[in-house]
């Protein structure tokens, strides 16, 4: 399979059907509600199956495509690479189809294809090694106004970041579309904090962090978020994040960045492996 034909594939199934883990959390959390909450999770969940029967977008929002390419230095298809990811959401784009979500911030003009100056959105990452893995994250313009950015006193401590994730996703009521997934980056610098928060998004959903520490405090966030009662589509209920993913970097001693980037409930994305020699794994 060719690098185009693969990443578009890739785009086209985070488009339209939904990874398993999430459609099965998305069950659990109808089977424990009532009233308004199971009512939208059952035509959530209706949703998720007409748009995996028929290839079609799971929402009318398909998102800004975005990708993360952690790249090994000796991967020998690098310049290729890097051609194929635009070509494959026009592709995408037209096949599908998805709907043309890139507009310029001053005229307005939109390029019917998703692809505009610095879109599609991609962050590539350098390891060692010589074949690539590229995740796809296509990401929904209502749960992206509802990410934040908050540079706390680092006097706060681990208490205040706690108050300031809670207050702000308990805060955004239903305008990210609940049951959301919470990407949570700490530290760095203000760009690297929300830069943290996207690739949290990438685990695979409720798998915690490999360190007890900061697998507790996902925990901790996800069951305070859960207590909020603000529930799916904001009409109450016990579900109203799936997950709480955590990351972090180091960060200066006078700085505390919290990134708080929030995904609505189709937490859609894929991922492609590249060997060296060709051979191409699509997965979710």
């Amino acid at each position: 399979m060719e690098l185009v034909e693969a990443l578009a594939e890739a785009l086209a199934r985070a488009s339209t059907i939904l990874p398993e883990e999430v459609v099965r959390a998305l069950r659990q959390a109808r089977d424990r509600e009532e009233g308004p909450a199971r009512v939208q999770l059952e035509a959530i969940l209706k949703n998720v199956e007409m748009a995996k029967a028929g290839r079609l977008p799971i929402c009318q929002d398909t998102g800004t495509p975005t990708f993360f390419v952690r790249f090994g230095v000796d991967f020998p298809r690098l310049r290729e690479l890097m051609a194929a990811i635009p070509e494959a959401v026009r592709q995408t784009t037209k096949a599908v189809p998805l709907r043309p979500n890139t507009v310029h911030p001053f005229t307005g003009k939109n390029p019917g294809d998703n692809t505009g100056r610095y879109i599609p959105a991609v962050t590539w990452e350098p390891v060692l090694g010589d074949s690539v893995e590229i995740h796809v994250l296509p990401k929904g313009g209502g749960s992206e106004n509802c990410c934040a950015l908050r540079m706390l006193a680092p006097g706060v401590g681990l208490g205040g970041i706690k108050e300031a994730v809670v207050e702000h996703v308990v805060g955004c009521g239903g305008l990210p579309c609940p049951p959301t997934v919470v990407g949570v980056g700490i530290g760095g610098g203000a760009d690297l904090a929300l830069k943290l928060g996207k690739i949290a998004l990438l685990r695979r959903l409720g798998e915690p962090h490999p360190e007890p520490e900061v697998a507790a405090l996902e925990k901790e966030l996800f069951e305070l978020i859960n207590a909020s009662g603000v529930g799916p589509m904001g009409l109450g209920g016990k579900t109203t994040v799936l997950a709480v993913h955590v990351e972090y970097a180091h960060r200066h001693p006078a700085s505390l960045p919290l990134g708080i980037v929030i995904q609505c409930w189709a937490h859609r994305r894929a991922s492609v492996r590249i060997a060296r020699d060709g051979a191409v794994e699509i997965v979710q």
